[in-house]
């Protein structure tokens, strides 16, 4: 399970300030982030799509408490989908979009207006658009707007956490025909009443969701970086049609087996981008605890 002191920490603004304050090497920040730009998206893109992987885009950004900065996201994902068919690396590419990015907290239905705006420039360029999926707090809400913009976008996705209790039920609803669903472990510190708090639970449950989805009409989308996790995707998905399903993992996060896995099936990388990267590098390191100690000896080797 990831850490609670460092998911404590992701939302701590007074560690953001001081963490965001220290000299890091780029070499740090840079094995989970891209770049702080979309000039380094791109290269990003380019590079792995040498490799023969495929990309998810997140523009870094969560919490909008302000209308103004909600579409700023929004204009980021323009110029993210017209970059991206400018230079021909559109196809297959995918956008993570995190609705409270958007303005979800705020009242009305600005999340979902900026979100359909997203969505219709996504398809214009060839692009899909996937929803992250945040707290526990946010999943109504989330599912709700993803409703809505299949009604439009019926390529729309969305990603579910496998730790919430609740996710067994969503997964049955979302199984079917055409729906693109990614599955997740989660990397919220959540209650245990509403989510699984050992190992071996989310374990259990994200195969059991694996299970629903494999056995559904929809389209699969495996998010992990655990060997027996693929090991058993594979087995479950060998009864299925071929590209009806897909692999993802994190940028910086095992790049040979991602490679290893392009040969034979599809491959997607998710790359975040953008200078608000605490919140996603905190999360990172709570993940696995080599993660952190790859952190703390970057400072002893300054």
């Amino acid at each position: 399970m990831p850490s609670p002191l460092l998911l404590a920490a992701a939302r701590s603004e007074r560690m953001r300030d001081l963490v965001t304050s220290v000299p890091l090497t780029r070499g740090v920040v840079d094995r989970f982030v891209a770049g702080n730009d979309l000039e380094a998206a791109l290269g990003a893109a380019r590079k792995l799509g040498r490799e023969g992987l495929e990309v998810t885009l997140d523009h870094l950004g969560e919490h909008t408490r302000e209308a103004a900065q909600a579409q700023a996201t929004r204009d980021a994902y323009l110029r993210l989908f017209e970059a991206f068919a400018e230079h021909g690396l559109a196809a297959g590419a995918d956008a993570s979009v995190k609705l409270s990015a958007l303005g979800q907290a705020l009242p009305g239905e600005l999340a979902l207006d900026l979100a359909q705006e997203i969505c219709a420039a996504a398809g214009r360029a060839g692009m899909t658009v996937t929803l992250d999926m945040e707290d526990h707090t946010t999943v109504d809400s989330t599912l709700e707007i993803l409703g809505k913009l299949r009604g439009d976008f019926p390529w729309a996705g969305v990603a579910v956490q496998a730790m919430l209790r609740r996710s067994a039920g969503d997964l049955r609803d979302l199984a079917r025909d055409g729906s693109r669903v990614r599955l997740v472990k989660g990397a919220y510190a959540e209650p245990p009443s509403v989510a699984f708090q050992s190992r071996h639970d989310v374990d259990r449950a994200y195969v059991r969701g694996l299970r629903l989805l494999m056995e559904g009409d929809g389209y699969p989308m495996v998010a992990s970086h655990d060997p027996r996790i693929i090991e058993i995707a594979l087995a479950l998905a060998a009864a299925r049609p071929p590209a009806s399903y897909e692999f993802q993992m994190l940028y910086g996060v095992r790049a040979a087996e991602q490679r290893r896995l392009a040969e034979t099936d599809r491959m997607r990388v998710y790359v975040p981008y953008g200078a608000d990267w605490y919140g996603y590098f905190m999360r990172r390191l709570a993940e696995r605890p080599a993660n952190l100690v790859f952190f703390l000896r970057s400072f002893v080797s300054r």
